[in-house]
């Protein structure tokens, strides 16, 4: 599973990347859900990943609550596989010869190019949903969307729950 959360700027939206079912698939023909088994994962994580996983988790079960499904271990209906990826990236900006104009350095021939400069960094992050029906053992809908996750704890869990909320509104 691919998931990138995106770290920096608190009001970044959330990009939907993908959102699609299989013909046919709609929420309300399943009662009950479970999160597929990660222990093993969750094992050697950071503790930030440990931690934006409990926040995916627990908005994914109270989406999926609010929609009529209940948690179930055993013999669940649908199959919720979460993946999260975060990653470290650098926010540049080009300059330009208005704001960053040449500087005389006593020599012929000055030139002046634009460059990339960089500006700050941030953690992106993106956040796949995989529903799957363990009767047929087939993937019945994916999504995937990415954000930027904020420097605050308490922001990222916010960052984390509209993520959520902007892929299960494309299930049908």
């Amino acid at each position: 599973m691919l998931c990138l959360m995106v770290y920096g700027v608190g009001c970044a939206p959330v990009n939907v990347i993908n959102a699609e079912g299989e013909n046919g698939f709609a929420l309300k023909n399943y009662k009950t859900f479970d999160f597929a088994v990660e222990d093993s994962l969750l094992a050697n994580a950071s503790q930030e990943y440990k931690l934006q996983t409990e926040y995916a988790r627990a908005e994914i079960k109270s989406q999926l609550e609010n929609r009529g499904l209940s948690l179930q271990s055993n013999s669940p209906d649908l199959i919720v596989n979460l993946g999260i990826v975060i990653q470290d990236k650098t926010q540049t900006r080009e300059t330009n010869f208005t704001t960053d104009p040449p500087r005389y350095t006593g020599q012929r021939r000055y030139t002046w190019q634009s460059k990339e400069v960089e500006v700050g960094t941030y953690k992106a992050g993106t956040l796949s949903l995989h529903l799957v029906d363990p009767t047929k053992n087939q993937l019945v809908w994916k999504g995937e969307a990415e954000t930027v996750i904020p420097k605050k704890e308490e922001n990222s869990q916010e960052r984390i729950s509209k993520t959520i909320q902007a892929l299960l509104r494309r299930i049908h």
